[in-house]
């Protein structure tokens, strides 16, 4: 029996989220799958009732579990970031979730804004340092309101962090056993210090994995080539900073927000599921918002979780509806009703 923590969050979460649970249980049915699931209010509307996004036993709690899936963070009554930092990053760094992992799929049926590329050249995964960077928040004032002021944010990378995120990418390429070749991605022409740790540990880490070719491009390169060229790519490894905005042209390149999902992972410990998409609160309540990103992040955790029967009957799901031609767009608003959307896959888990 696998548990689940779920935290539906903010804006749209708790419908998209519904109907993520809505499609794994019909997928359950089909395989045998025994789960049970605990939900948590942590979000803005905790904050805004009692002062909290999150209580201090919630890390402690979230321990007990096998997994964790989350709808939305962001409230339009609660200053930007606050949310963001007690819980999203409160979690990722607090469960030493250190790899943010983001599937770039396109699937059939859904536009790529690229032209002449298809599902069969754009199908990558990207794995993100998660816990490191300029996200730990060192850096500071000098002289703050004055013509004199400074300020600086510091880039933070660590033997350690760097290492364990460059062999789980290792790792992932022989498993996916597609092209084998992984690429790293950095800035270290220009950011000498950090990033010239991150070529050293890519090529000591590589001296393992002879079977795996090693790849390199600048960070402005890459996103060239994920636009020109997506094909190219099987899997890429990078910082923290870099993962964060090389994934999201990803979900561009895959259709849209609509379907992207990602995983913040600890291959030790508990890991975290979630669209990528923000909570969307013009949308909230309306039952208007896609939830197939939300469906997508609860197959993605199925598969992690090693249920690869039911990420199979999911997976399947949503390629099926997709392929129907029901769906217009891979948009915020999908175009259906969200609940009408997690109806036609759920339906297809069966079919």
């Amino acid at each position: 029996m696998r548990k689940i923590a779920v935290i539906p969050g903010d804006g749209i979460g708790p419908e998209v989220v519904r109907e993520g649970l809505k499609v794994l249980a019909a997928a359950a049915a089909v395989t045998g799958f025994k789960y049970e699931t605990v939900e948590f209010d942590y979000g803005g509307q905790r904050y805004l009732k009692t002062g909290e996004v999150m209580p201090h036993s919630a890390l402690d709690e979230l321990r007990q579990f096998d997994a964790i899936y989350l709808g939305a963070v962001g409230h339009p009554d609660v200053k930007a970031g606050i949310i963001e930092h007690q819980l999203l990053l409160a979690i990722r760094f607090g469960l030493d979730q250190y790899i943010n992992l983001r599937p770039i799929k396109l699937y059939p049926g859904v536009w790529t804004p690229i032209k002449d590329k298809g599902p069969a050249d754009i199908d990558f995964v990207v794995v993100r340092e998660n816990t490191e960077d300029v996200y730990i928040g060192a850096g500071g004032f000098a002289h703050k309101g004055t013509d004199m002021e400074v300020a600086t944010q510091i880039m933070v990378y660590t033997r350690k962090g760097t290492e364990r995120a460059i062999r789980f990418a290792y790792e992932l390429t022989r498993k996916r056993n597609r092209k084998r070749r992984l690429t790293l991605c950095d800035k270290s022409n220009v950011l000498t210090y950090g990033h010239d740790l991150w070529q050293r540990v890519f090529r000591e880490v590589g001296e393992a994995y002879p079977d795996i070719e090693k790849d390199h491009a600048y960070v402005d390169a890459t996103t060239m080539w994920m636009v020109k060229n997506p094909e190219w790519f099987d899997v890429i490894v990078t910082t923290n900073m870099f993962g964060d905005i090389i994934t999201d042209l990803g979900a561009m390149i895959q259709g849209g927000m609509g379907i992207a999902a990602s995983g913040n992972i600890n291959p030790e410990g508990v890991s975290m599921f979630e669209p990528i998409h923000g909570s969307a609160p013009k949308y909230a309540g309306q039952n208007k918002a896609n939830p197939l990103a939300a469906i997508s992040a609860c197959q993605m955790m199925m598969e992690y979780l090693g249920e690869a029967q039911t990420a199979a009957v999911m997976e399947r799901a949503i390629v099926r509806t997709l392929e129907s031609g029901h769906i217009p767009t891979m948009s915020a608003s999908g175009g259906l009703p969200t609940t009408e959307i997690g109806d036609l896959v759920a339906g297809h888990c069966s079919g």
